[in-house]
């Protein structure tokens, strides 16, 4: 899906083949949910690009049935599609609600004319306007620089970054829980042979838990990063939501937020870290901070066997050498370190900065992190749903 939407649905035959420029719209909105938790699969995906093109494409209710049909896989999924669905497609000033039932409301087959539309001359659908007017705007701005954007599109931006879900890479536990298949669990089958008596019973299995990795987020709040802090930081709010999530601001010091964070409401949640963060837009040093982070908690286990994810640009006042040295120690106890740098999206770009120069060969994946399409990109990368090549500074680990 990285590569845009006509690569997916474009293909001649495909079921998104009649939606004209809409289909980068629906496809978009499609990341929007995957992006928000919602494991909208390839299958789903075609599903509902099917069920759009049967209804009508161009508005807001049936795109939202649509959707809500085909990739929702269970009850957890309707209060995050509700969620994005506002987010991405908007509302009018005067449209009633849509509709929040059990089920989705049934379709309403149309003949459509060669504008694809359906009904009668001059029919409008009372729950909005055309869809494509309403998200075009949307899918532009998950590509923009966020340093470029204007009040109105950071407004618009921040309902979308919280809808975002933050989920590490599932991982085996050690923990173990009663399962219809698995290995044979001899202390429940014994206890079940001694209460019948000795009498054959059915063997009792168990099987290993997937649990998400714990994440920790470290966001550079200085200076060179002022036009980004704040997304950022509400991204991590987001990512906080989810629960084995740790969040830091560095700057010229070390500030663990993640309680600050807690509150649901994003407005909230940022007025709180703005009190309990001392050094916005100061100067940086990132191998110092990393150094402490690492002997108060994470040496102890909070980085142990995690993934953990450093939100910067790479500048640093200090020795360059000690954040390599860090870096390497950082890297020993992850599961996984990723780098997301809102400069590398800047044409041109290499890492010549020291501080980014030194961190690279520790680094398992270097990413942008500009815009919100970069974000979901590395909310992807997080989960394992993604991979991104190993810097050409770290080949030679």
């Amino acid at each position: 899906m990285a590569g845009g939407g006509r690569t997916e649905s474009g293909r001649a035959g495909g079921p998104a083949a009649g939606l004209a420029g809409a289909d980068a719209v629906l496809l978009g909105f499609v990341r929007a949910l995957r992006a928000a938790g919602i494991d909208a699969s390839a299958e789903r995906m075609y599903a509902f690009l099917r069920a759009v093109a049967v209804l009508r494409p161009g508005m807001r209710a049936d795109v939202y049935a649509a959707g809500r049909a085909t990739l929702c896989g269970g009850p957890d999924d309707l209060e995050r599609y509700e969620r994005v669905f506002a987010a991405y497609f908007g509302a009018t000033a005067g449209s009633p609600p849509l509709p929040t039932v059990r089920t989705p409301p049934p379709p309403r087959l149309h003949a459509r004319d060669a504008d694809g539309g359906g009904g009668t001359p001059g029919e409008r659908d009372p729950l909005g306007p055309p869809t494509a007017a309403l998200a075009s705007s949307t899918e532009v701005l998950r590509h923009r620089d966020i340093a470029a954007l204007d009040a109105v599109e950071r407004a618009q931006l921040h309902r979308l970054l919280a809808a975002f879900a933050l989920r590490g890479e599932a991982r085996r536990s050690a923990r173990r829980r009663s399962a219809r298949r698995g290995e044979v669990d001899p202390r429940r089958t014994v206890r079940e042979l001694l209460r019948r008596g000795g009498e054959p019973a059915r063997l009792r299995r168990h099987a290993r838990v997937d649990r998400p990795r714990r994440v920790v987020l470290l966001v550079d709040v200085s200076g060179s990063m002022a036009p980004y802090a704040d997304a950022l930081l509400r991204f991590a709010h987001a990512a906080a939501r989810g629960g084995r999530t740790e969040v830091f601001t560095i700057g010229t010091r070390l500030t663990r937020v993640t309680r600050e964070l807690s509150p649901r409401d994003p407005d909230l949640a940022m007025a709180a870290v703005a009190a309990a963060v001392p050094d916005w837009r100061g100067g940086t040093r990132l191998g110092e901070l990393l150094r402490e982070f690492l002997n108060r908690w994470g040496q102890r286990g909070m980085a142990r066997g995690a993934i953990v994810v450093l939100l910067s640009d790479g500048w640093e006042r200090d020795d360059p050498a000690l954040l390599g040295a860090q870096m390497r120690r950082l890297h020993a106890l992850a599961h996984r370190v990723v780098w997301a740098n809102p400069r590398k999206a800047r044409p041109g770009y290499t890492p010549t900065a020291a501080g980014m120069a030194a961190a690279l060969p520790s680094v398992d994946a270097f990413m942008e992190g500009h815009s919100l399409a970069a974000l979901e990109r590395l909310a992807a990368v997080v989960r394992g749903a993604d991979t991104v090549a190993v810097p050409e500074a770290g080949a030679e680990r």
